[in-house]
């Protein structure tokens, strides 16, 4: 429960905010570029951070890590909902993401030492359940909270919800007694590299569909991330105590697992982004009536990832993770067929597929992904697996927001009923690249036992 509750709510605030951007626009009078980096600057701060912080676990201990990660998250919301101006709400949502960070880096790595190899994929599977619940729900409950009590209330929700957190933390969450006789020391050099690289990379292909791809400021990011994410990686090579410790890139199961990871959310967000301009543009529905069949993709998954993870503690997770990319493949090709008569029952399915297949897909992932990397790195592992997310979902984001706005500035909002098509084929042709990869990598072997 105390990792549940940080990592729904890490993840609902990372998807929370998009649906009362409007709202909030409106109650400041912003411009919309002001008011877009509520979101973006959340993304970016929790993308950057997340390896330093899973590295800083390992060196101090999870448990604190994680603790304090509440103390900022809940300060920072209730600073976010007291907000004055757009800029100071931008800056509290920047601090909110170090907390998410905090909480997101450290999570699998207290759920894998916390459980036996026999629990771990039935205990991570509950933890992806509420990643993908909280990254998939946060819209129709911040429209519902903005529209029943004002959009401050999307974020004094936090406050009660990280409390309890916090406090299920303290009491239930094992500490760690950091090895001192072998202790290393913390990679600062490293850990700035990446993270301003990181943060450059994400920030060029995040706003690349509209500051233009071959704007200075798009192609600057993407030199001065290619000249700093270089820069780290010969660094680390180079290390004693790495920030990332390259070698567990050369472990089949820990690379196969990682990249998978990134395929997988690309095509969850696929769906995320598109749908609801399919819904609500395409098709004249309701805000409302949209989210009732969104909730297909969510509930099957929720229902599906703690049972797939306890068959992968059984039969091992090659097999699971392959099924389900597969199933997602076929998902994504079920929602290129969508056009303007598409009928409800089709639209449900392809979701609900999409959903079975990440479902059975995200716990045997994780549980190979962390079960491959020894003990000590546990929370460097579990700093790349949210970072996977993360580079997904950016690159899901990005890749379908490029494919819908070339088809709509050729031809306006007609071409919507073949930009979604198409950029639907696009995604199923990544989770057969994605099926591939988990068919090829082996199962995991218990390296931290």
């Amino acid at each position: 429960m105390a990792v549940g509750i940080g990592t729904f709510m890490s993840a609902l605030d990372g998807s929370v905010v998009n649906t009362i951007l409007p709202v909030i626009r409106t109650y400041f009078s912003s411009d919309v570029a002001g008011v877009e980096w509520t979101v973006v600057v959340y993304l970016l701060v929790v993308s950057s951070l997340l390896l330093s912080f899973g590295r800083l676990g390992d060196l101090r201990g999870h448990k604190g890590i994680y603790v304090w990660g509440f103390v900022i998250f809940v300060a920072a919301s209730a600073a976010c909902g007291l907000a004055p101006s757009v800029g100071f709400l931008v800056a509290a949502r920047g601090v909110q993401a170090i907390g998410a960070a905090m909480l997101f880096a450290n999570a699998p790595a207290i759920l894998t030492k916390s459980f036996p190899p026999s629990q771990r994929g039935q205990a991570l599977g509950m933890q992806g359940t509420m990643t993908y619940l909280g990254l998939t729900v946060g819209p129709s409950l911040g429209g519902w909270l903005a529209q029943s009590f004002g959009w401050r209330a999307v974020f004094y929700i936090n406050v009660p919800v990280g409390l309890l957190g916090f406090l299920l933390s303290i009491l239930y969450v094992e500490a760690e007694k950091p090895d001192t006789a072998h202790a290393e020391r913390f990679d600062a050099v490293g850990a700035l590299l990446f993270a301003v690289g990181l943060f450059a990379l994400l920030l060029a292909l995040n706003e690349g569909h509209d500051w233009g791809w071959t704007s200075p400021a798009v192609l600057g990011c993407l030199v001065a991330a290619v000249a700093l994410l270089g820069t780290f990686l010969w660094l680390e090579n180079r290390q004693a105590a790495p920030m990332l410790d390259l070698s567990l890139f050369r472990v089949r199961v820990f690379s196969a697992a990682t990249a998978s990871a990134i395929l997988n959310y690309i095509c969850v967000y696929f769906v995320i982004f598109l749908m609801p301009f399919y819904l609500i543009q395409g098709r004249n529905l309701g805000p409302a009536e949209a989210g009732l069949y969104l909730t297909a993709q969510p509930i099957i998954m929720a229902i599906v990832a703690p049972i797939s993870g306890s068959l992968s503690d059984r039969m091992g997770s090659r097999l699971l993770s392959t099924l389900g990319m597969l199933i997602l493949a076929i998902g994504l090709i079920v929602l290129s067929r969508l056009g303007p008569a598409t009928p409800a029952s089709l639209t449900v399915a392809g979701l609900a597929l999409a959903g079975l297949g990440t479902g059975i897909f995200v716990s045997p992932n994780t549980s190979a992904l962390l079960g491959s990397a020894p003990r000590q790195r546990q929370g460097i592992a579990s700093g790349i697996l949210a970072t996977a997310r993360n580079v997904g979902m950016v690159l899901g984001v990005g890749l379908a927001g490029a494919i819908l706005t070339t088809f709509t500035a050729a031809g306006g909002d007609a071409m919507l009923f073949s930009a979604i098509p198409t950029a639907f084929v696009v995604a199923s042709g990544l989770g057969v690249v994605g099926m591939v990869v988990s068919s090829v990598r082996g199962n995991a072997a218990t390296a931290q036992h």
